[in-house]
């Protein structure tokens, strides 16, 4: 792994001096504004931004990000960081060892003790609900990606690994790994290494902690898993209130083990419209807001603020989905190639995708959307990843897709034409752009042609494209841990988290993407993502939409932002914020 710091452009700019003496509102709460509704507070479920920067306040996890460093870390619940130096890494690279810090308390009472970090690794590997996070524990630790086969039955031995790979044993916490995993660290600070309090889990109808009852706990039905509202972590800010698509409320845990933060209450308000947010960041209303790029440079025309600009880790893209699920689904019509629906393996045919990837005109939108303000991605190995490279990309020439179109089903999609959908999350214009240009583009190619762009609430939108309802769907992918093993397996492997949903399988894909992650020589793992990359270009899987460049919005009274590649613009650190 490389060290990223966020030279990645993460130096503050200052915007307009005109209000630096104006009066802090409210010294003592924090707002944001965000359009991202929440689904789940279960660690082991969630899997996404919106989520994420919650469950980082609220709980943590043994380790960190060292401040801008995306492969440095720090320690949290652990007392140091194992290195080989230290004796906390082996030689062989198969044991990493964690000296637990004492004293640290739960919001809900009691003391964390080594049983608590053990229960919390196996109670979220057990959990492993279809399309969530925990694969990456699973790999690492137990040499397997899923609890479950593709058949959905449980994998045999599967929860004796797991009951094996993770020990107490003194003070400290063991993890055993299978074989050595160069980015192991780095996945520990994700969310779903978060610690919990055994006890009070198990109160509230989660695990018990026996492993011959693990089964009755695997992939739990989406919004019947036992943590769904309800927290208790050790961060320095415990949940105060969740109000569904409204304020999610925050508030201080005088009992920190890591001392008093500044910051007494934290507010973040979903509020999807543009104009509401920009007016309560003019009015201070809201300490920062999401800004999506397009709004930019309205943003630095506004006095009194302070913007901070990071070229993340991260890439939006759209999904081809090449085996809808017909079942009950609106977004296909009549589910059949007659000029009113699409059938379920419409987009299995290259031919149809390589005629929507010809009509993204990537340019007009990089100017359009972003203000030319982004990195326009080539591939899933993106700028700031090892061994990434340009590749080639289909590029905008509705001449040429229109031809592909023309063969697309022997001809039988130009001649009697189709209707279907594209979908993306409620708010995010910076999608809802892509998908209009897609749509237009699509349908200026013949008259028979109908796409309709429809926008579904976050919440909803991450069960639906788990259920395989969406024949084209756009979404983004924020960095679990600094490698392109993260990105090339999520967007391209038939069991990564967006290739499952897209029913792409290619059997060369899957062999290439478990031998870059099980291959240590960087010169060979170089050759191996390679490969990788032009097959993405070759297959024609999805329309690589943009690497964003957010930029962050602050208040001038806002203090304590430190940038990191790694984390998503809706993340804040509240327990390093403060305001004067």
């Amino acid at each position: 792994m490389r060290k990223i710091l966020c030279l990645i452009a993460c130096f503050a700019l200052l915007v307009m001096a005109g209000s630096a003496g104006a009066q802090v509102k409210n010294p003592d709460t924090y707002v944001l504004a965000s359009y991202g509704s929440l689904r789940t507070l279960d660690p082991s479920v969630a899997y996404d931004v919106t989520s994420s920067m919650k469950l980082w306040n609220i709980y943590e996890t043994l380790v960190f990000f060292d401040g801008s460093y995306t492969d440095k870390y720090k320690a949290m619940l652990a007392t140091e960081v194992p290195s080989l130096e230290n004796g906390g890494i082996s030689k062989d690279g198969l044991t990493y060892a964690f000296t637990i810090r004492k004293g640290v308390k739960f919001h809900e009472g009691g003391e964390m003790t080594t049983e608590d970090v053990v229960y919390s690794f196996k109670r979220n590997m057990i959990t492993d609900p279809d399309g969530g996070p925990m694969w990456m524990l699973l790999e690492s630790l137990t040499g397997e990606s899923s609890t479950r086969g593709d058949d959905g039955k449980i994998t045999p031995g599967i929860f004796d690994k797991i009951d094996k790979c993770v020990e107490a044993k003194g003070d400290q916490v063991i993890f055993h790994l299978p074989k050595p995993y160069p980015p192991f660290l780095g996945i520990m600070t994700y969310t779903s290494g978060v610690v919990t309090s055994k006890k009070w889990a198990v109160s509230k109808g989660d695990w018990d902690g026996d492993m011959k009852n693990a089964e009755k706990f695997n992939n739990p039905k989406p919004g019947h898993e036992p943590l769904i509202k309800i927290a208790n972590g050790t961060g320095a800010y415990k949940l105060k209130s969740w109000e569904e698509n409204g304020d999610f409320i925050m508030e201080r845990f005088d009992d920190y083990w890591g001392g008093k933060p500044k910051i007494k209450t934290a507010i973040v308000k979903y509020v999807k419209e543009w104009s509401t947010r920009k007016l309560m960041l003019q009015n201070g209303d809201a300490d920062r807001v999401i800004v999506d790029n397009q709004y930019v440079p309205e943003v630095k025309e506004m006095k009194g603020l302070k913007l901070h600009e990071v070229e993340e880790l991260s890439m939006t893209a759209a999904f081809f989905c090449q085996k809808i699920n017909p079942t009950g689904n609106p977004n296909i019509g009549s589910g059949k190639l007659d000029g009113e629906g699409i059938p379920p393996d419409f987009f299995s045919d290259i031919n149809v995708r390589k005629a929507f990837l010809h009509a993204f005109d990537r340019k007009t939108y990089s100017k359009d959307v972003f203000n030319d303000l982004v990195i326009l991605p080539t591939s899933p190995d993106i700028k700031g990843l090892a061994f990434h490279k340009e590749v080639p990309v289909y590029e905008f020439d509705l001449k040429k897709s229109a031809e592909f179109m023309k063969q697309a089903w022997g001809g039988q999609a130009w001649e009697k034409g189709f209707k279907m959908i594209i979908t993306h999350n409620t708010g995010n214009e910076m999608r809802e752009a892509a998908a209009q240009m897609l749509a237009e583009n699509i349908m200026s190619l013949n008259p028979k042609f109908k796409v309709e762009v429809r926008n579904v609430e976050w919440k909803d939108y991450l069960v639906q494209y788990r259920g395989f309802m969406y024949p084209l769907f756009l979404i983004g992918w924020g960095a679990d841990f600094a490698d392109p093993h993260n990105f090339i397996q999520t967007f391209m492997h038939s069991k990564g988290t967006y290739g499952k949903y897209m029913a792409y399988k290619n059997d060369e894909v899957d062999k290439l993407c478990d031998l870059g992650i099980a291959t240590v020589d960087p010169k060979e793992r170089e050759k191996i993502y390679s490969k990788l990359q032009d097959l993405w270009y070759t297959e024609a899987i999805a329309v690589p939409l943009y690497q964003q460049i957010h930029i962050n919005a602050y208040r001038d009274w806002v203090k304590g932002f430190v940038p990191n590649a790694m984390l998503d613009d809706d993340h804040e650190d509240l327990k390093a914020i403060w305001k004067e």
